[in-house]
């Protein structure tokens, strides 16, 4: 395979990740709750599916953004955009989600819980990936 190949996969990967998140984080989250008859436990039950397939989805999606960055040879730029987003998704996953978890688990089962602020710490790190990721697709397409 070229240089090419690997510089135009991790330049799809990168702005489908994009989408996604843009999408489901910006989108489908917060209009969920809006929707008549949805309720705070179905948005919950919802939402905990619909991000475990986006975590999923942003994994096999990281993986191909590194090796095609690695394997293309880039320079420093994409480099530090691509460690920025595995540092982001690694503390989203193992951080911020195990708690937002044990949180919805208790909301769930019909517990009245107050508003978290872990909430607004995965926000905040969706708006940094999402940043990240603008700024490694502006350096792809220009050929980094």
């Amino acid at each position: 395979m070229t240089v090419a190949v690997f510089l135009a996969s991790a330049t799809a990967a990168t702005f489908v990740w994009l989408g996604m998140v843009l999408a489901i984080s910006f989108l489908e989250a917060p209009l969920k709750f809006r929707a008549p008859g949805v309720t705070t436990v179905i948005g919950l039950g919802i939402g905990r599916l619909v991000f475990r397939a986006l975590n999923v989805a942003e994994l096999v999606l990281a993986v191909v953004v590194v090796v095609g960055v690695v394997l293309a040879g880039l320079p420093l730029g994409p480099a530090v955009a691509v460690g920025v987003l595995v540092v982001v998704l690694a503390v989203q996953l193992g951080v911020v989600r195990p708690g937002l978890n044990r949180r919805s688990d208790r909301v769930l089962a019909g517990e009245e819980v107050p508003r978290s602020r872990a909430h607004l710490v995965y926000i905040g790190l969706e708006v940094a990936k999402v940043v990240a990721l603008v700024v490694l697709g502006a350096l792809l397409l220009g050929g980094a």
